[in-house]
């Protein structure tokens, strides 16, 4: 007998974690009143079109191959990683969990028919070096330097962001090390787009950028992860091609209106999209550009710091330095505690995190929190966890040290 279970139904919560993060009212609004529409309709066409210029002003680029891919970070990340093929000489620099998932990513990639047939899942690529950087730690210039001068590849990847620690890496680093050694570099952008002000124009040495929907650009886990190539990667690709057709650096352009590296007026057929989607990425990338990149990366490092200083006079220990991302050792008796602690806390519809690698470490995220009220009822929320497993502190100071903090702006 078939078993008919009952709808969902899914409450409320506050995304206080590294991602995804609280998905604007407006953005919601967009996706629920788009009307059934096919995906070749005009105004999907039009806000498609639309899209890819407002992508290209996010980024910073006069890139022509910028768009987004259908689907999450990892979505946009395949797409940009697609470019390796088996037996490409690459450098990876993970430093936390996303970026150790990309390196799996690119060892799988650049992995002969011997390699991948030996251990599919973890494939050992001979062509290509994983430079380790320790959790808690940013990857350097002068580490990038010093792997490519001496490994001279093809390629080389590393994180912007890395959410897995909470630790900015060296942009400027990295792409100076790739121009100087003439080596190709991809960035995964997935929690610095939206969040960071940067023009990827500024780093030559960076061929193609990935980033994610639901992050800085704030618009649905499920809509389009904005990617970029320079000229010079699309003709690697026409030269080389690469073993995909869905996230085809070219091919799935063709649909953004982008072809033979030009804009234009009739996109042609790649994929199906979705129209709902359509109008809430659409959404979401009007939002963020009526802000304004400076002044949304400016508010992002005022509300972090606001409640860097509630959760150490807490005492709890920061070690990361994102604006949009809190990382944090729980102090004293606590410590050793913090998947427990975040249980309780997401059992009560407070979405923080645990880091997914060792050491385990607490998440607290900011995403599209910005405003006194929402980092109180974050600050409040987390000082009750805390103090329901026992830590030793006042919360009534806590609260009056970050209401001072906001006062202080205000005269």
């Amino acid at each position: 007998m078939t078993k008919i279970y009952p709808p969902l139904e899914i409450p409320e919560t506050l995304a206080a974690g590294p991602g995804p993060g609280n998905t604007d009212p407006r953005v919601l609004e967009r996706f629920a009143k788009t009307g059934v529409a096919d995906h070749m309709q005009a105004d999907v066409l039009r806000g498609m079109i639309e899209a890819k210029y407002m992508l290209r002003e996010l980024w910073g680029t006069d890139n022509v191959y910028t768009y987004g891919v259908a689907g999450t970070g990892f979505t946009g990340l395949d797409c940009v990683l697609s470019m390796i093929l088996p037996g490409d000489k690459v450098v990876a620099f993970p430093n936390g969990t996303f970026s150790g998932i990309d390196s799996l990513t690119i060892r799988m990639k650049a992995a002969t028919k011997e390699e991948l047939a030996e251990n599919s899942l973890d494939p050992k690529a001979s062509s290509v070096t994983i430079v380790e950087t320790p959790h808690g730690q940013s990857v350097t210039g002068e580490t990038v330097e010093k792997a490519l001068a001496e490994h001279k590849p093809m390629w080389a990847f590393m994180a912007h962001w890395e959410t897995g620690s909470g630790r900015i890496n060296d942009l400027k680093g990295f792409s100076d090390a790739c121009v100087k050694h003439g080596v190709m570099g991809i960035v995964d952008a997935v929690s610095s787009l939206g969040v960071d002000d940067f023009n990827i124009d500024d780093y030559p040495g960076v061929v193609a950028w990935a980033s994610c929907p639901q992050k800085g650009v704030l618009s649905l886990p499920l809509t389009y992860a904005p990617v970029s190539f320079t000229d010079k990667a699309i003709e690697v690709v026409k030269d080389r091609g690469c073993r995909t057709y869905v996230n085809h650096p070219i091919l799935n352009a063709r649909h953004w209106g982008i072809m033979d590296g030009k804009d234009v007026e009739a996109p042609g057929y790649h994929q199906t999209h979705s129209c709902y989607a359509v109008a809430a990425f659409h959404e979401a990338l009007r939002i963020i550009l009526n802000y304004g990149k400076a002044a949304k990366a400016a508010s992002y490092a005022y509300h972090e710091r606001a409640l860097r200083e509630a959760v150490e006079a807490m005492g709890c220990d920061v070690t990361s330095d994102m604006t949009s991302l809190v990382v944090l050792n729980l102090p004293g008796k606590l410590a050793g505690r913090e998947k427990e602690l975040v249980q309780g806390a997401r059992a009560k519809g407070f979405g923080i995190w645990p880091t997914l690698s060792e050491p385990v470490q607490v998440r607290i995220g900011i995403l599209n929190q910005l405003s006194e009220e929402q980092i109180t009822e974050i600050v409040s929320r987390f000082a009750d966890a805390m103090l329901e497993m026992g830590a030793d502190f006042d919360k009534a100071q806590v609260m009056a040290g970050l209401q001072s903090y906001y006062a202080k702006k205000a005269a």
